[in-house]
């Protein structure tokens, strides 16, 4: 299943079957994210962006205690003690509308190993001739009220003069495992991604993170106030993931204060996000 769209000179191709994920953005025949085309695109961790609900980056031990009540989370990536990124980015969506610059995908989860709340997604995807934006929306269809996160994990193509601003306050460090243990002050990063080795989260996002490259000029522009940047220094690929709540936020003493959101049943938690393009 494969769901394109096209404005301008930008093709955004989709996999709703392959865990909503986005099999690549391009500029004519140039990547912008790191891209495979639909057909080739075989496991969503391959992806260009896939959603991350109902949380986002590490679940410590794949356990957790929430409203006096234990609960376990299936392990779903190899090499891990913990499960990552949620379930939406592993299961089919499916189809809700679509037209030649607009996709809305949707996802009803039951509960079951993987997350033991039920709930119900939607994703929006919209192109224009100079952006690509996503929107996301969960609603808490459970009886209970259920811890939520979302977010996005955007692969962006690494190139030789590759740079990335973007104004922070804070960044949390990790164990050996990559869970947060302390907040450190950071007031951003400023640098060719060639100098960078980080897997961190980060916190007091302000403004559009940028990113320069000798083919393009990208802002990435969210209102979420988190971000996990990945830049991985043997890979031709970095990430900056925009995402409501720190990295295991649900195992600290005050998950509220770390952004995960405690949904009502019947509310409804949304997020949106938006990469600018210009062509160098």
């Amino acid at each position: 299943m494969i769901h394109e769209l096209h404005a301008g000179a930008l093709r955004l191709s989709v996999r709703p079957d392959l865990g909503g994920s986005v099999a690549g953005l391009w500029h004519r025949e140039t990547p912008i994210l790191r891209s495979t085309e639909p057909a080739a695109l075989a496991d969503s961790r391959e992806a260009a962006m896939y959603p991350l609900l109902p949380y986002s980056n590490r679940l410590g031990y794949r356990r957790f205690r929430w409203k006096g009540h234990d609960y376990t989370t299936r392990a779903n990536v190899p090499d891990s003690p913990h499960s990552l990124h949620g379930l939406g980015w592993q299961r089919p969506w499916r189809v809700v509308s679509s037209s030649a610059i607009e996709l809305v995908l949707g996802l009803d989860h039951e509960g079951d190993a993987d997350w033991p709340f039920a709930f119900a997604a939607r994703q929006y995807f919209a192109l224009s001739a100079e952006s690509f934006s996503a929107r996301l929306q969960l609603t808490n269809t459970d009886a209970l009220e259920q811890p939520v996160g979302l977010g996005w994990h955007p692969y962006f193509v690494k190139r030789a003069r590759s740079r990335l601003h973007v104004e922070l306050a804070g960044r949390w460090d990790c164990d050996a495992t990559k869970l947060p243990t302390r907040r450190v002050a950071q007031p951003g990063i400023d640098a060719d991604l060639a100098h960078l080795d980080f897997n961190h989260c980060f916190e007091g996002w302000r403004g559009p993170a940028r990113i320069r490259d000798e083919r393009f000029s990208l802002q990435l522009v969210s209102e979420l106030p988190y971000l996990v940047v990945y830049t991985p220094p043997e890979r031709d690929y970095f990430c900056v993931e925009p995402v409501s709540h720190v990295s295991n936020a649900i195992h600290m003493a005050e998950p509220a204060t770390h952004g995960l959101v405690a949904l009502r049943p019947a509310a409804t938690l949304e997020a949106a996000m938006r990469l600018d393009v210009a062509v160098i």
